[in-house]
């Protein structure tokens, strides 16, 4: 059964490439399959490309969805990622 978490973007320049870097690595850490959902987009959380193309902005609301064995750490992970920004100071 999947899990979902709503996050939203809360940094100032979106989902560019440094912030979708940090996306790719969380997901790698997990087994599941991870997806970042945008209205009618869905994308695979593992993949760059995949991420960019969501072209998300600031305020931008994402749906977290995992699937698999560790999915509800996989989505505790990226919730945690989005609330604090990637980690990235400059954001």
């Amino acid at each position: 059964m999947p899990v979902t978490a709503e996050v939203e973007l809360l940094n100032k320049y979106g989902l560019h490439q440094r912030p979708a870097m940090k996306v790719i690595e969380t997901a790698s850490r997990f087994g599941s399959e991870i997806y970042l959902v945008k209205g009618e987009q869905r994308c695979n959380a593992k993949s760059i490309i995949d991420v960019i193309m969501l072209a998300a902005e600031k305020g931008t609301r994402l749906t977290v969805e995992a699937d698999g064995t560790d999915a509800a750490d996989a989505v505790k992970a990226m919730r945690e990622l989005f609330q604090n920004k990637f980690y990235l100071s400059e954001e």
